[in-house]
């Protein structure tokens, strides 16, 4: 891997956005929105049914945190789309660019822009709500890397199947993140689930790190079991996401969609 032209991928990345006022705003306004909508809700929430232990702090935390995750995954998949829809993407393996050059930049792209919208969150939320995101205190660290590990996987399989379907395919870019949302278990825990959907959550990093979350907020300290756990199933959900990429873009320079997805 030539960290040159990852480099030069990421020089690309920054011209697009920082002469492209409606990119820069696609990252931020969703983000604040969320933030916004679902404080005042909590808040109206508390008003109405009075006080309710851990609601306000548990809520804000989980707007924030999969903020994170979910830029991580747009980068991914959404920068492979933008050159699909500019027709730069045969341009792009044109030029001696590998494909883990390629991945490598854009998932560097969605650490960028989940630290970002994480910077806007974190003083707006302390603003509106005087929420304290340092409540989390050091877990926020193992926090933030395995959410955004989740969503370079995620936008990794996102953008192996639309290579694989083509342009029909595109739609499942913003899809994915919010089907897998509910058995995250970002905005409850787990125990609400019916049993086999709790089944299926435990096997999603994710679902950790929310769960830690809340239990961080109200006193308690994250097991080191289950962070190893979120660590391990993060690590096999990567590799075998990077394996699924690397064969179907294979698949697709040998068939012709490549080329075909360029038209």
């Amino acid at each position: 891997m030539s960290l040159a032209r990852v480099r030069g991928l990421l020089l690309r990345y920054y011209y697009c956005y920082s002469r492209s006022t409606f990119r820069v705003l696609d990252i931020v306004f969703w983000p604040v929105m969320d933030l916004l909508v679902w404080g005042f809700l909590t808040m109206y929430m508390l008003k109405v049914n009075g006080a309710v232990p851990g609601v306000f702090t548990f809520l804000i935390g989980s707007v924030i945190m999969w903020n994170v995750l979910y830029r991580a995954q747009q980068a991914v998949s959404v920068s492979f789309l933008e050159d699909v829809w500019s027709r730069n993407f045969i341009n792009i393996f044109v030029a001696p660019v590998r494909t883990s050059e390629f991945v490598a930049a854009t998932c560097i792209s969605g650490l960028l822009q989940s630290v970002c919208v994480s910077l806007i969150m974190i003083p707006l939320a302390y603003w509106f709500y005087q929420y304290n995101f340092g409540m989390l205190g050091y877990c926020m660290i193992p926090f933030f890397i395995n959410l955004l590990l989740m969503g370079w996987t995620i936008g990794l399989i996102t953008t192996a199947i639309i290579i694989r379907w083509g342009h029909q395919a595109e739609a499942l870019a913003w899809a994915i993140p919010f089907l897998i949302q509910p058995i995250c278990c970002v905005f409850y825990p787990v125990d609400v689930l019916p049993a086999w959907l709790r089944a299926i959550s435990l096997c999603v990093p994710a679902t950790y790190v929310f769960e830690g979350m809340r239990t961080v907020l109200k006193g308690g300290s994250f097991s080191s079991k289950d962070l190893m756990m979120s660590v391990a199933l993060n690590l096999i959900y990567a590799l075998l996401a990077a394996l699924l990429f690397e064969f179907l873009f294979n698949e697709a320079r040998k068939n012709g969609k490549l080329t075909k997805m360029n038209t």
